[in-house]
């Protein structure tokens, strides 16, 4: 059965697509004249400046009022520099600094560059409270623990990002912070009752919507007491009673990618659970990164035929593309009155290093980075000590594979400096680093979300609260290392 025109661009409305290329495909930009909301934007898409710039101008050409999106979190999820790292501190050097008005310059300045490559919608901040340090996909996203301090810097985010005109995106609702499990992978659950939730989950998202957020991502996450078998993502108990009915939110609520397992395995496909997400009142859906045109028109065509056969209600399909329309529009009239502060970034991370015992700063050490995988969120970006260091010899390893002798022999009389991403969870690290500590002085770097965990017999345990190219810095800095 052919689809209604009308009833298409309906459908459209609600997508954020995107496409594995530099420049954008035919496809793309016309799908973007026929009314699809807009694409997301990841590294592979961006090479330079220049590029990028004409990347944006030839999908705004397309229509008045497309959405262009990034996750440009800043810290150790990048896409503006996925190729070098970060130049600002993530959201947990800035809650170790716990500065808001240094957030709000971060962010701030985070948006003018945004805005001024053609970006109008930044899928930022993370506001979870990150309660579990075995979180394998928050971490150092988080602006920390404490459920307080996170919400203030959550409301000087979005007022930092909002005020160079480019919308704020506080995710992920209602709290991915106390997860174990990575929902791109499967679907976790956060089984806690609903007072917790009130305290420990929604306070930042509270500061959010005070704040004027234009929009708040959706978590892949079951919460029991709430949302049953179901991801909040399908959750109308979720998105509808508690975001807007108690929380008072009127913006646009936009999904997290359709195609991460945690969605798309309990829906049966994005295309399925395109429709979940409507019905449930999400407004923008986030397909995501592994997408082509086949997909985005079957998540069209199977908006539109939900509609024909009583699966989804037409009046809220109209309703979320009218609050998508309205994000747009909202973009387009924004004042821009805040503008960058080039530099930033690096004095915040120094200021958020944490230093526990005594570093020789006297002394050149031998450098051992311990390798680690990257999230699925944060991608493959250069992390560590290497391009900051004054020629100070440096090896990479994995820990489980290093053999202690070589590296103490290779050390000789010297110190050793082990730097390493959540250090406590990485196989063979402990027991690595306690070898080395019987015999040199040994510092530990700690480049991830730190634990309670302490080696006994390091001279000083370093934490930068996070990995991107300025806290890399930070730290060659503060190890007296620095080129």
């Amino acid at each position: 059965m052919s689809t209604d025109p009308g009833l298409r661009r309906l459908a459209l409305g609600t997508l954020l697509g995107a496409f594995r290329a530099e420049q954008a495909p035919a496809w793309a930009v016309d799908l973007l004249a026929e009314g699809m909301a807009g694409h997301l934007l990841f590294g592979f898409n961006i090479v330079e400046r220049e590029q990028l710039a004409a990347l944006t101008a030839s999908l705004h050409a397309a229509r008045e009022g497309v959405l262009i999106a990034i996750d440009e979190e800043g810290g150790d999820v990048t896409r503006l520099a996925h190729r070098l790292g970060s130049p600002y501190p993530g959201n947990a050097a800035l809650g170790a600094l716990d500065d808001p008005a240094v957030t709000r310059r971060v962010y701030r300045t985070i948006g003018a560059e945004l805005d001024g490559l053609g970006i109008n919608l930044n899928l930022a901040p993370t506001v979870d409270v990150n309660t579990a340090d075995d979180n394998p996909i928050i971490g150092t996203r988080s602006f920390g623990a404490d459920p307080r301090a996170v919400a203030a810097h959550t409301a000087a985010a979005v007022r930092g990002l909002q005020g160079a005109g480019v919308a704020a995106c506080a995710k992920h609702f209602p709290g991915h912070g106390a997860t174990l499990a990575d929902s791109h992978l499967e679907l976790p659950t956060v089984d806690i009752d609903r007072a917790l939730l009130h305290n420990r989950e929604l306070p930042p998202f509270v500061a959010a919507i005070e704040a004027g957020t234009k929009s708040i991502m959706t978590a892949h996450i079951r919460v029991p007491a709430l949302t049953g078998d179901a991801p909040a993502t399908f959750s109308r108990a979720v998105l509808v009673d508690l975001l807007r009915g108690e929380l008072g939110f009127t913006g646009v609520v936009v999904t997290d990618a359709l195609e991460m397992l945690g969605a798309a395995r309990y829906a049966g496909g994005i295309p399925a659970g395109a429709v979940l997400a409507l019905a449930a009142g999400a407004d923008l859906l986030c397909i995501g990164a592994d997408i082509d045109e086949r997909i985005t028109n079957a998540c069209a065509d199977e908006i539109a035929a939900a509609v024909r056969d009583g699966r989804l209600a037409a009046d809220r399909l109209e309703e979320a593309v009218a609050r998508v329309a309205e994000l747009a529009a909202w973009t387009r009239r924004g004042d821009r009155t805040d503008r960058e502060e080039p530099g930033l970034g690096y004095p915040a991370a120094l200021g958020a290093v944490r230093i526990e015992g005594t570093h020789d700063r006297a002394s050149a050490p031998l450098v051992v980075q311990l390798e680690s995988e990257s999230s699925i969120a944060a991608g493959r970006v250069p992390w560590g000590l290497g391009p900051h260091i004054n020629g100070t010899e440096q090896v990479r390893v994995v820990a489980a594979q290093a053999d202690p002798t070589d590296l103490r022999a290779r050390a000789g009389g010297r110190p050793i400096v082990v730097v390493g991403r959540n250090v406590h969870r990485l196989p063979g690290a402990r027991a690595l680093i306690d070898t080395l500590t019987d015999t040199h002085a040994v510092t530990v770097v700690e480049m991830g979300w730190p634990s309670s965990w302490r080696p006994t017999g390091a001279r000083a345990f370093i934490t930068t609260w996070g990995a991107s190219h300025a806290n890399g810095r930070a730290a060659a800095e503060t190890l007296g290392l620095a080129a």
